[in-house]
């Protein structure tokens, strides 16, 4: 219903605020003159616990909505429901999937601006970015 696709909206701008706060810290990183895998780990490692505490805390403040609503409060509750189930898969997603993707549109980004390089790097296994001193 109607009240689920507002609660997936505010899914949405959690799942997008969890993102951003990961890839600006990747990019200050990377800025800093960390490497690519270096800047992803550090994110991750940093990063981990805000993130999941702001979707536990979230959570857990949702969860008397979306399991226990009586009387007028049930109108809420597809949305409560929305949100908390869809900010447990999430957050995964956001620790998981942001720095894969993240490390891969860096690699296709390399790969569409100097096709040649790219492909001798890889036959010879060195390092994809030995130059990763600013983010692109």
């Amino acid at each position: 219903g109607i009240m689920s696709l507002i609660g997936l909206l505010a899914l949405s701008g959690v799942v997008v605020n969890d993102s951003l706060i990961f890839v600006d810290f990747v990019n200050a990183r990377r800025r800093a003159g960390a490497k690519l895998k270096d800047a992803l780990m550090d994110a991750g490692r940093v990063r981990f616990r805000p993130i999941l505490l702001t979707s536990i805390t979230t959570m857990l403040g949702l969860s008397p909505l979306a399991f226990f609503a009586t009387g007028q409060a049930r109108f809420l509750q597809p949305m409560a429901v929305t949100l908390f189930f869809g900010l447990a898969v999430a957050t995964s997603l956001v620790l998981i999937l942001i720095p894969c993707a993240y490390g891969l549109l860096i690699d296709l980004q390399a790969l569409l601006r100097s096709p040649g390089t790219f492909l001798r790097r890889i036959l010879s296994e060195d390092e994809l970015h030995p130059d990763e001193g600013g983010a692109t």
